[in-house]
């Protein structure tokens, strides 16, 4: 991987099907319009919704049912790549599908824990999923417990980090969703170096390295701000990687006695140094435009990496966060200056 011979063909095609994204004037105009049909049928005439959403009635379709669609675009756009992805290329596809399997599984988790039918949450995978997983979808959407859940991962990666805290007392959705997060933030770490050479291993160390800094980052901020945690189980949560974030710097943050002690350990950090505008207050907002400007600027240095790939796969999955968000803030009316500062920031 990482040459302009196997690149090149596949680059053409991602800069055509990015060139489809929403832009900016795009959530201007949703932001203001007056209902969700008004929505879907602007969509409806863009070059990537036209075919998926040809059939529908925008005048009575359920906001799930657009965000189904919606997330039905993401995997199509994913399953076009990787159809056209030579065998190199495939392995980094097929190590980034497991963010897909653990957003399947999260949506599992959250059903139970509302105590909600899990029928139809697998909806949204695929047939190409289907045949990449060790998921048994059909199986997992029938749990109707918290234990049948788990049991059902038996015989997958997955079901040893989950089982693993599934006897400890006052385990929340929170707890399960975490260790999701860092048993696949760990596997790609460890996987880089085996899957990876070159420009494509500076890449993905970068571009997965700035992402697991800013979570570290926020989630430290947040607790501070909004739970009563010891040091100690802050610890416990972060993601146990470091890229540009020192040891030194996360035992300074976590450990600040005071909101200025903080704040000037946060400056001395390289991401303190690197952005002035960043603060305590700020960082939350920041963690996107950071790493979506990361990945952009590798995706145009080295446009013939696997840069390319993810920086592509990223900002598609950004469109359909912000796209379920404004259907969300035109649904109850908000006003169009105010929904589209939502939908920036999702």
């Amino acid at each position: 991987m990482g040459s302009l011979l196997s690149y090149s063909g596949l680059t053409t095609k991602l800069r055509a099907m990015e060139s489809h994204l929403v832009r900016e004037e795009g959530y201007r105009k949703i932001s203001e319009m007056g209902s969700v049909g008004e929505v879907v049928g602007y969509l409806k005439r863009t070059p990537e919704y036209r075919d998926i959403l040809a059939d529908v009635d925008e005048t009575s379709i359920h906001r799930g049912e657009m965000e189904r669609l919606l997330i039905v675009s993401m995997y199509r756009d994913f399953v076009r790549i990787y159809r056209f992805a030579d065998p190199e290329q495939k392995k980094f596809l097929i190590l980034y599908m497991k963010r897909y399997e653990v957003a399947i599984l999260k949506r599992c988790f959250r059903m139970v824990f509302d105590h909600r039918d899990l029928e139809h949450t697998v909806w949204h995978a695929p047939e190409f999923l289907g045949r990449h997983t060790q998921l048994d979808l059909p199986k997992l959407s029938g749990s109707k417990t918290l234990e049948e859940l788990i049991g059902n991962l038996k015989g997958t990666e997955y079901y040893a980090p989950l089982s693993r805290i599934q006897d400890g007392s006052g385990v929340t959705l929170f707890d399960y969703e975490m260790a999701l997060d860092l048993y696949y933030f760990g596997l790609i770490w460890k996987q880089k170096n085996k899957l990876f050479r070159k420009q494509d291993l500076k890449s993905i160390t970068q571009d997965y390295g700035v992402r697991f800094d800013l979570t570290n980052l926020n989630w430290i901020c947040r607790s501070r701000a909004f739970y009563q945690m010891s040091a100690a189980d802050v610890y416990a949560l972060l993601i146990p990687v470091t890229y540009r974030l020192r040891r030194q710097d996360i035992i300074r943050l976590v450990e600040a006695g005071s909101d200025e002690e903080f704040s000037a350990a946060l400056d001395k950090t390289y991401y303190g140094k690197k952005y002035e505008k960043l603060s305590p207050g700020t960082l939350e907002d920041m963690y996107l435009e950071i790493l979506q400007n990361t990945l952009l600027r590798e995706a145009r240095n080295h446009p013939y990496s696997v840069a390319s790939i993810y920086s592509f796969l990223y900002q598609k999955e950004r469109e359909v966060d912000r796209l379920t968000t404004a259907l969300e803030c035109v649904r109850y009316g908000l006003a169009p200056s105010m929904a589209y500062q939502h939908i920036v920031k999702s």
